[in-house]
């Protein structure tokens, strides 16, 4: 047994065909499926299923697989630990972070790592939370930025900062004429909320809870812009995040932003790592960098409207590190 067939086994269980593990793994399909047989004769019990276009873990092969899983994470972060050991600083870093957040701010840090950080080569996902947290504890990503509470205590949470909400309504509606408003005014109104999977979703519904507001069930959309243009065409209500009612985020006709005056509702977002990881030094100097962001990104609204200079300026500002992060 060695470390290559541990991880042509890893490749099986997520590919679950030998075809595309093979090719993930930049080898040809007979040597993998070789190798396999090979691990299953050392361990002595059937680790796969297989069938003509698909291929089934056996409830050994699923145990060898995590296992086989986290002595490859383990050895990753070995190699990690040796190479951060000469360059702190240099090296790379594989980073989730949830739709509804990445693309109000990542445009706002990402220029500032790159020059705290210039030796850096940061590699971005984007994916719901959940799946965030599972290639996570699998060790295929090194950190994700994530909406507390989290209960897991494998993980270790490093606050960024507490992002309020903000009501969308559409130009005609009855709430657009109030200059702010308590989250009870929100009481059997209903809103357009995301689909399942999405943590902004599970943060509005609590919203409701707590204000006696309902969902609106024929609608459900798919991306916070989704959202911002369902109220724009008069549709219905929102609640949308701070960061995503200033630049880039561009503005949308017909639609009044509302800030809350008590008991805002808001969530607390924090980058999350391993406890267990080698990076856990860096990780948490990397923190300072996406704390540090200016005042006035999560300070109450003072203008309705983003002003679209400043906007596509952060933009302009973002799309030069484009490349940087891909």
């Amino acid at each position: 047994m060695n470390l290559r067939d541990l991880k042509y086994l890893v490749a099986l269980a997520d590919h679950r065909h030998f075809g595309r593990a093979a090719a993930a793994s930049h080898v040809s399909q007979p040597t993998l499926s070789t190798q396999i047989k090979k691990l299953e004769d050392e361990l002595g019990v059937a680790l796969v299923e297989r069938a003509p276009r698909k291929v089934m873990l056996t409830p050994a092969g699923h145990e060898a697989a995590e296992r086989a899983r986290q002595i490859v994470a383990e050895v990753e972060q070995m190699k990690e630990a040796a190479r951060r050991s000469q360059d702190p600083e240099a090296g790379t870093v594989r980073l989730g972070i949830f739709p509804t957040l990445a693309p109000y701010l990542l445009p706002h840090v990402i220029p500032q790592v790159r020059t705290r950080f210039p030796q850096l080569e940061l590699l971005l996902t984007e994916d719901k939370s959940d799946v965030l947290l599972t290639r996570l504890r699998e060790g295929k990503l090194d950190a994700a930025i994530l909406v507390l509470p989290l209960h897991d205590d494998q993980l270790h949470a490093e606050f960024l900062f507490e992002e309020p909400f903000v009501l969308a309504v559409p130009g005609n509606h009855p709430l657009a004429r109030r200059e702010s408003l308590s989250v009870q005014d929100l009481a059997h109104q209903q809103l357009l909320l995301l689909e399942d999977g999405h943590c902004l979703r599970d943060q509005s519904l609590e919203v409701c809870r707590l204000a006696g507001a309902q969902e609106r069930a024929e609608f459900r959309g798919t991306s916070l812009e989704t959202l911002r243009q369902m109220v724009a065409a008069n549709v219905g209500i929102t609640l949308i995040p701070m960061l995503a009612a200033k630049p880039p985020a561009m503005h949308a006709d017909n639609v009044q932003l509302l800030p809350f005056t008590d008991a805002t509702p808001s969530r607390k977002i924090a980058m999350v790592w391993r406890r267990t990881s080698a990076m856990s030094s860096f990780l948490s100097e990397l923190t300072k960098t996406f704390k540090n962001l200016p005042a006035e990104l999560l300070a109450p609204l003072s203008e309705p409207t983003p002003s679209s200079h400043s906007a596509k300026k952060t933009v302009k500002q973002f799309a030069d590190t484009v490349q940087y992060i891909a």
